[in-house]
């Protein structure tokens, strides 16, 4: 299999279900949507009105133009002929009026279903556990606020009161058929089951072809947002023309889905229209054989020709429809799908507020695995006390980040206790414990906006004074004034128009604007410069200062100042104690500890100053 196959197959685990959306499924998902209108009641009334006045006048306006032409036109009256003109222009303008409120109406309805849905949606995201973000592609996420929201606005503003205004056109025409004729009227409703037939044997090849089409337009996403953020991996490693034919599979995948999709609508549309003609044809035969032999008068098989227009057309109108309609409910499941996914975890309903800390953590025995059948902490023990602070050692994948994804909640540990302050972790609110904890990664994220503003999203109540404080404090103040416009100084995307290192210096200050109990650092100084780190060390002995912290990294300077270093293997701690004690024991940290220094020996890190007392 080629590399671009392989892709696609990998990709293609990913996709969602693509069975037949059922006419049952179809409907409730239409009740779903508009159970978002039931807020907005007085402007779906007037809309629910609006569309009923002009289905019912759109028939009387062909009615009465029929009734001009056989009455006072055929009987060369002129006065008749002028009020029966002036009848049908006013009849004329109020079906024209409605059709302005309907439209107006429609979309102000859809505007506020879209708007709370996609307030929900994101509201949603917000509540879901870290693992749902490494299980779902960003690519995809975006493509539910935006792709399927925007077909559901169509289905909302537009699809659904079209099809409602020709329903009822079609019911009132059909009346006024039987009052007219009521054998012609039989006639005519034969098409009801030709009809039935045809919609049945494509709503299926549609409804599959719209959901493959969505899906490939998913997969299109996913891959454009994730080459965008790995641009530089890519030309890094020359990766630019394997990438692009990867992109290609995935574009000309999607083309054939959109072309199924066109051709299925493409014979089914001619179809409805060549089965409404054909009809017509059948009532003008019937129509004109009646007439030959004097059973109705010709006026009488005129104004029912006109009006079986307008009982036909809603046919192949709400055909036209029909797979605008899927490609909205299709989103809408896709939407719906989303929402109703739950978090794997969330807080108990009798979970407490965390009261102000001293930073006490304990772990009593603790399990965890990102997959239950395959656990990365294996009875991990050991008490932080308040004002301490925690390096964690050892090599990649030995559990250092866990123990930091537990301390911030993003993931519940499967057996033992984890304590803060003798608190269950469990058993607090989420927001409450993480309100009072700051944290500096090794991926500096940081929000489009300006410096001070990043640095103030740790404490939006923060006042300029105070921010200022917090990096004089940090002896920052003169790197940020360096900046183009200082602490005013725009950031891009993920920190675009900074320097790593500038980066890091935000997120070491909007760390201690916030002032936590407890501090985590994970690989906070590991992929700056040497000049950089000096005064990031520096900064760190204030950051550190009277907080219970733990600092995972791979640079000897960061952790040799700790109260405890555990060495972790394999999940679990297999050694303990300062950094002088693991030196003299000779053990793995001892090991670790000779690698780093053979590493920097002609280059080595500054070492983190005397932790204040």
């Amino acid at each position: 299999m080629s590399t671009a196959k392989t892709v696609l197959t990998v990709r293609h685990r990913f996709s969602e279900k693509a069975e037949t959306l059922k006419p049952v499924e179809f409907f409730k998902l239409l009740r779903r949507v508009f159970t978002y209108a039931r807020p907005y009641a007085k402007i779906r009334n007037r809309l629910i009105g609006a569309v009923i006045l002009r289905s019912l006048l759109l028939s009387s306006v062909m009615w009465a133009f029929g009734k001009v032409i056989t009455g006072p036109i055929a009987a060369h009256n002129v006065k008749g002929t002028v009020l029966g003109t002036l009848g049908f222009a006013a009849l004329a303008f109020v079906v024209q009026a409605a059709f302005r409120y309907r439209i107006l109406w429609a979309l102000e309805l859809g505007e506020a279903v879209i708007r709370d849905l996609r307030n929900a949606m994101f509201a949603h995201l917000q509540e879901m556990n870290a693992s749902f973000f490494q299980r779902m592609d960003a690519g995809r996420i975006i493509n539910r606020m935006t792709t399927d929201l925007e077909a559901v606005r169509l289905g909302v503003q537009e699809i659904v009161f079209v099809c409602c205004v020709q329903s009822g056109q079609a019911l009132s025409t059909a009346v006024l058929l039987i009052l007219n004729d009521w054998v012609l009227f039989l006639v005519a409703i034969t098409i009801a089951p030709v009809l039935w037939i045809v919609n049945k044997i494509f709503r299926t090849r549609l409804s599959n072809a719209q959901r493959r089409q969505s899906e490939s337009f998913s997969q299109i996403a996913a891959t454009v947002a994730e080459s965008v953020d790995g641009i530089r991996v890519t030309q890094g490693f020359g990766r630019e023309e394997h990438n692009a034919e990867l992109f290609r599979d995935l574009i000309e995948n999607h083309s054939r889905n959109v072309m199924v999709s066109a051709r299925t609508t493409a014979t089914f549309l001619p179809l409805l229209e060549l089965k409404t003609q054909l009809f017509t044809a059948l009532l003008l035969a019937v129509g004109s054989y009646r007439v030959l032999h004097h059973s109705i008068p010709l006026g009488n098989v005129v104004q029912f020709l006109f009006l079986s227009n307008l009982f036909f057309e809603p046919w192949r109108v709400i055909g036209t429809r029909y797979t605008q309609a899927l490609t909205s409910m299709v989103g809408a499941e896709r939407v719906f799908r989303l929402l109703d996914t739950k978090p794997d975890w969330t807080d108990p309903a009798d979970a407490v507020e965390l009261p102000p800390i001293v930073g006490r953590v304990e772990f009593r025995d603790v399990e965890f695995g990102y997959d239950p059948e395959r656990p990365v902490l294996h009875g991990i023990s050991f008490v932080a006390e308040p004002g301490q602070t925690i390096a964690l050692v050892g090599h990649t994948g030995s559990g250092k980040s866990s123990i930091i994804n537990l301390l911030t909640k993003s993931y519940l540990n499967s057996g033992g206790e984890l304590l803060i302050d003798g608190h269950d972790i469990r058993c607090l609110k989420s927001q409450s414990l993480r309100r009072q904890l700051g944290i500096v990664q090794q991926q500096n994220f940081l929000f489009t906006g300006t410096v001070a503003e990043n640095i103030r999203f740790s404490r939006p109540e923060a006042t300029d004074e105070e921010v200022v404080a917090a990096v004089r404090s940090l002896d920052f103040l003169d790197l940020f004034e360096r900046l183009p416009c200082g602490l005013q100084t725009p950031v891009g995307e993920a920190g675009g128009g900074l320097s790593l290192g500038q980066r890091q210096l935000v997120c070491f200050t909007r760390a201690f604007l916030a002032n936590p109990r407890i501090l985590l650092l994970d690989e906070a100084t590991s992929s700056i410069d040497a000049v950089t780190e000096a005064r990031l060390q520096k900064a760190l002995a204030v950051l550190l200062r009277g907080r219970t912290s733990f600092v995972v990294a791979h640079r000897l300077s960061t952790i040799r100042q700790a109260d405890m270093i555990l060495v972790l293997d394999h999940g679990e701690i297999v050694e303990r104690g300062t950094h002088a004690q693991l030196v003299e024991q000779n053990g793995v940290y001892r090991a670790l500890h000779d690698q780093f220094l053979e590493n920097t020996l002609s280059q080595p890190a500054p070492d983190l100053p005397d932790r204040p007392q």
